[in-house]
């Protein structure tokens, strides 16, 4: 028995997905003047960072439009992946905004420019109000979907470089050490990676049909084996179709004198009401069919 396929976790997301690629495309825009104007790396590695949000939001976007579409016999569950690709996608496009940002910060040591702290420091103050408004536009959605989850750790990451722009520029503002500016900028660098590699690695693990980390196919399988009617299982696998939506497949031993229809009924409602898995598929056989299978999942 198979459930109908629900909404992707990010899906209600959508609209403060695009009200943050506004503000995001348009602190961007600001950010690379101003980092020209004032010669600051700092914001000129933040607006980097800035563009790879609006790069990663709007692919979060697109996942969520093409997610929306049917079925096809071509595409059986439909496009629900892009979502996760999506995120991974974000996760390659932090690593790479990260390595620059500690290339150019290395090469500003040996080098560093003249920077005009005051308007690097009103910039940065503008930024920090801006982020602070998208990661509360995306908190509760990041909570259940990976795709949001890489869009929002990019907002924070900007929320980190925006304090960090604006420490530098109080510093060089104050006693005129210009050096905080790339020092700044491999702090922002830095806490990208580990956050980026968490992303990353969540986004892989689904893609290879990991089982989701929130369940335990042993405490599945117990559930399973104590419905009545059911002698055994085997083959059972548990995967991630997208973010908020598991899925489950398993043939189950029944005994002679089980009523089929009921057994199939129970663990459904089982699976749906212990383990929120509303997508399970079962294959009910008797002895006879179970003992020509092999019995290694």
């Amino acid at each position: 028995m198979t459930a109908s396929h629900s909404h992707s976790a990010a899906d209600a997301s959508a609209f403060s997905l695009k009200l943050v690629l506004v503000l995001t495309a348009s602190y961007m825009l600001i950010e690379v003047v101003a980092g020209v104007i004032t010669g600051s790396l700092a914001l000129i590695a933040d607006a980097g960072h800035m563009l790879t949000d609006v790069a990663g939001v709007s692919m979060s976007l697109l996942a969520i439009w093409f997610g929306r579409r049917p079925a096809t016999p071509l595409r059986t569950y439909g496009y629900y992946r892009l979502e996760i690709l999506a995120a991974l996608a974000n996760g390659l496009l932090l690593l790479g905004v990260s390595g620059y940002i500690l290339f150019e910060a290395y090469r500003r040591f040996s080098d560093p420019p003249e920077i005009l702290g005051a308007p690097m420091l009103a910039v940065a103050s503008v930024g920090l109000l801006i982020n602070l408004t998208s990661a509360y536009l995306l908190f509760e959605g990041q909570k259940s979907s990976l795709n949001m989850k890489g869009a929002f750790l990019e907002v924070v990451s900007d929320l980190v470089g925006s304090s960090a722009v604006i420490v530098a520029g109080a510093v060089i503002l104050l006693t005129g050490f210009e050096l905080v500016d790339p020092i700044a900028s491999v702090f922002i660098g830095l806490f990208i990676l580990p956050r980026t590699w968490h992303l990353m690695g969540s986004a892989l693990h689904v893609l290879l049909e990991g089982t989701p980390k929130r369940l335990n196919v042993n405490e599945v399988r117990q559930h399973i084996l104590t419905t009545d009617g059911v002698e055994g299982v085997h083959d059972l696998h548990i995967w991630t179709l997208t973010s908020g939506l598991d899925a489950v497949s398993a043939h189950v031993v029944i005994g002679a004198d089980a009523n089929a229809e009921r057994v199939l009924d129970e663990l459904c409602a089982c699976l749906d009401a212990h383990f929120d898995i509303e997508h399970s598929t079962f294959q009910l056989e008797g002895r006879d069919r179970s003992q020509l299978e092999p019995l290694g999942h």
